[in-house]
């Protein structure tokens, strides 16, 4: 239950409690006037209005912008950016999970970058006209997903076509992190299900994806250990211990796939912004089918994984079943067509995962035609 700090490649303050910091740390850095960005669900719950109220009686202004979509969109970032301007803010503080903390690290972009927001897309080397200061920026995760609260990066689809677009800077890192996992218990059993499976996916795409970093690789291996001890407890029959290891996987997989992701991602994406699926539940559907096609020729790979599992055979279909076995035990569907997918859309969810981002870090190529057979095979 105590609290602990370590640096990676931020500074985390981590442990139950470590939320109550928060005031402190303003009052240490000169900060008085927090803009906190989070997302409309989050902006109801309590804890962010005692967080709120215990600022305001400690003589903070604080302000709120929460009018963010679920999978974010360019035209948030920029109401978000309006709301700054209006308030006169200081610092920027995003609570919430992958949507809430993607929209308030594009915000801080944003407050100091004012050209049109994709100039700033890393795959079209945009990173290059970051060059502006930003403001002091804090992230609160309250969710065990996305690892959002370490990340360098934002993704932020286009509104009209749906295009994600990943702005990113070493500038867009937060200055501090206050991971506590108090904030993770009253997640409903679905949104800790698919969050939980969006951490497994990070983690194991990042120790199959191409690029070299033992690091990365040592980092999703425990990140994986973590999520087989934690997730179905942490669904089912939550306690502290297990939401600690769940916000812990999470950040060692989003700090573990700055080395790639692959396929799964790809596939999941389209699913986010052009049917509006969550994005861990979009993930974790597709994990068994995407993380299949890469077994053969990298089966070494696979065993390392099952050994890590402790599964009964270090076998590449080990972990496929592993995963099945997983989704239905934590309550997620093993097909597309349980979520609203239908044959009608496939076409077009090929395309949009041919033209993703992630799959070119993806361990072996995977084709527009190999997306729609994946599809295929997971409708």
């Amino acid at each position: 239950m105590s609290i602990s700090q370590f640096n990676f490649p931020t500074v985390i303050r981590f442990g139950a409690g470590a939320v109550n910091e928060l005031p402190d740390y303003l009052k240490k850095n000169n900060l008085s006037h927090p803009l906190i960005v989070t997302d409309p669900t989050v902006a109801q719950l309590d804890f962010l209005k005692k967080i709120v109220s215990d600022l305001k009686a400690k003589g903070f202004a604080v302000d709120v912008f929460s009018d963010i979509h679920k999978n974010p969109v360019k035209s948030d970032v920029y109401k978000g950016g309006d709301a700054w301007d209006a308030t006169g803010s200081d610092c920027i503080i995003g609570i919430g999970g992958g949507a809430a903390l993607d929209v308030a690290r594009a915000i801080v972009l944003r407050v100091n970058h004012r050209e049109d927001l994709f100039k700033y897309d890393d795959l079209i080397g945009g990173d290059i006209y970051v060059t502006n200061d930003v403001p002091h920026f804090i992230t609160i995760p309250t969710t065990s997903g996305t690892g959002s609260e370490v990340g360098r990066s934002a993704i932020i689809a286009d509104d009209e076509t749906h295009q994600k677009k990943i702005l990113f800077s070493p500038k867009l890192l937060a200055k501090i992190v206050f991971a506590d996992p108090l904030l993770t218990m009253e997640l409903p059993p679905f949104i800790t299900a698919a969050t939980g499976m969006d951490a497994l996916t990070h983690n194991m795409e990042a120790f199959l994806a191409k690029n070299y970093h033992p690091i990365a690789d040592g980092i999703a291996l425990e990140g994986m250990r973590l999520i087989s001890l934690s997730l179905e407890k942490a669904t089912n029959k939550p306690d502290v211990e297990s939401r600690s290891q769940m916000l812990l996987a999470s950040m060692m997989g989003a700090i573990a796939f700055q080395k790639g992701l692959g396929v799964v991602h790809s596939m999941a994406h389209p699913l986010s912004s052009l049917l509006d699926t969550h994005h861990g539940l979009a993930n974790a559907v597709n994990i068994p089918y995407g993380l299949r096609y890469n077994i053969a020729g990298f089966e070494d790979r696979f065993r390392r994984m099952a050994r890590t599992l402790e599964l009964k055979e270090d076998s590449g279909e080990a972990v496929i079943q592993y995963l099945f076995d997983l989704n239905t035990k934590v309550g997620i569907p093993h097909r597309l067509r349980d979520i609203g997918v239908k044959e009608e859309h496939l076409e077009t969810l090929a395309d949009l995962a041919f033209a993703d981002f992630a799959h070119p870090n993806n361990p072996k190529p995977v084709s527009r035609a190999d997306f729609r057979k994946l599809y295929g095979e997971a409708l």
